[in-house]
């Protein structure tokens, strides 16, 4: 049999948790109050007292023994026995006014006390606030039956000990309700976990508090994270179906030429058909080699970057493209307008996304018309936003409403299509800026395009 608390469920808990937490605060508060109520009434009875014996010590001091004994006897109003007022000798026995015949209370002068003056009826059921005072040889006693402040006291304990009970029916209607509520908003939350594992990744969970309480904090990051989900199944759906489709065409060419080259007999359109053989091959490994690229990239953790300077970065990839845009008639420029302070990249990355920033405006960025501009430039600028690293060419460019078609992987346009590639260098280029907190756009540079990388600053 397991024990209580693995029996109980969670409402349960949090429901006797809510109850306990009432009934102990409710105790610690009925505590104070009791503790400080009677140091009040103790208080307020040593100030009468030493009031009392300083005004009897000032009569004797006046008019000696004497008239402190008939002050003593006048001392005790009509009626009240609460009131003791004596004057005893060495060994405590009365011998004038109102106390017990005998104080069995030590005879010393000492600051005011709470005790049993006797062990006789009428004094051992009632402590009594004391002091004594020497007067000459004898002693001067006041005293003040503490009936009044038990009485009080009794009636405060009644009344605590309802406020305990009420403040347990109380914490017992609490605990109820929190443990409803809280029930309430987990269900909708499990239901929504529920089915996500079935396969439904569309619904949300509400948000009741507009993200005020930790319940919608967790449901946005739920959202959030079932947002991501989505997205990405619906982007492993769109690359398996692009992939198979953008395969199926150079597979079939794979399947001809290898045929070709195994019928044919000549050495020369053999060779020819092992080239072209070998070019379909490339371009299957490039498109394979660029998803895992892209899917690797993804997965990086933040404790692989390092402190690059941009401008470094800038240089490097312009000092391997140009030669090969001089070898290709194009003018290559590098404009770093700024130089900003190391950042927190992925060099490989970052150097990679470069790469294919200029290798796509190399072979779609330079028109072809004779005496167009045939240029490319590399920039580095500073933004208000961060630091942008962006190529400018002076070719067709892309059309707005085509940029987002542009950047989803596999994402050819009608123009692009008759040249070799499988579409995933933007998409690349896209996951890398995401990866480091910044982001990839593409504008019209009128003529041309800008394909602009921004990474935080």
């Amino acid at each position: 049999m397991t024990p209580w608390g693995g029996r109980l469920s969670v409402t349960a808990r949090i429901a006797l948790l809510a109850i306990a937490l009432a009934l102990v605060s409710n105790l610690a508060l009925i505590g104070f109050l009791w503790k400080q109520t009677h140091d009040v009434a103790i208080a307020a009875t040593r100030r009468e007292m030493v009031e009392q014996s300083d005004a009897l010590i000032g009569i004797w001091r006046d008019g000696g023994l004497p008239r402190l004994s008939e002050a003593v006897r006048n001392a005790q109003p009509p009626g009240d026995t609460s009131l003791v007022v004596a004057i005893v000798d060495e060994e405590g026995r009365r011998l004038v006014g109102y106390a017990p015949p005998r104080l069995e209370v030590p005879i010393a002068a000492r600051a005011f006390r709470v005790g049993y003056l006797a062990d006789l009826p009428g004094w051992r059921e009632h402590e009594a606030g004391y002091i004594l005072r020497p007067v000459g040889r004898v002693w001067l006693l006041t005293a003040r039956k503490l009936d009044v402040i038990e009485a009080e006291q009794t009636a405060i304990e009644r009344a605590l000990a309802l406020a305990v009970v009420m403040s347990l029916a109380l914490g017992i209607v609490a605990g109820l309700v929190l443990a409803r509520y809280v029930a309430t908003r987990l269900d909708r939350i499990a239901a929504v976990i529920d089915e996500a594992a079935e396969g439904n990744l569309s619904r949300r969970v509400p948000m009741e508090a507009k993200g005020a309480d930790a319940f919608d904090r967790l449901a946005a990051r739920l959202n959030a994270m079932l947002g991501r989900i989505e997205g990405l199944m619906a982007e492993l759906r769109i690359v398996t179906d692009s992939l198979a489709h953008d395969l199926r065409s150079p597979l079939a060419r794979l399947r001809t030429k290898t045929e070709q080259a195994v019928l044919v007999s000549d050495p020369a359109q053999r060779d020819s058909a092992l080239g072209g053989l070998l070019a379909e091959t490339d371009l299957v490994m490039r498109m394979l080699t660029m998803v895992i690229e892209i899917s690797r990239s993804e997965s990086v953790s933040r404790d692989r970057f390092t402190l690059v300077e941009p401008a470094e970065l800038v240089e490097e990839v312009a000092e391997l493209y140009e030669p090969v845009a001089e070898d290709a008639g194009i003018r290559f420029v590098v404009a770093i307008d700024d130089r900003p302070a190391p950042l927190s990249l992925h060099r490989e990355l970052v150097s990679q996304a470069l790469a294919n920033l200029v290798d796509n405006a190399l072979k779609h960025g330079v028109p072809k018309q004779t005496g167009a501009e045939r240029e490319i430039v590399l920039r580095l600028c500073c933004r208000p936003d961060g630091v942008a690293i962006q190529v400018e060419d002076r070719g067709p460019g892309i059309a707005a409403r085509d940029r987002a078609q542009a950047m989803k992987r596999f994402g050819r346009l009608d123009s692009a299509r008759s040249t070799p590639g499988a579409g995933l260098g933007l998409a690349l280029i896209d996951t890398v800026a995401r990866l480091h907190g910044g982001r990839f756009e593409l504008a019209d540079n009128a003529p041309g395009l800008v394909a602009r990388l921004v990474l935080p600053g």
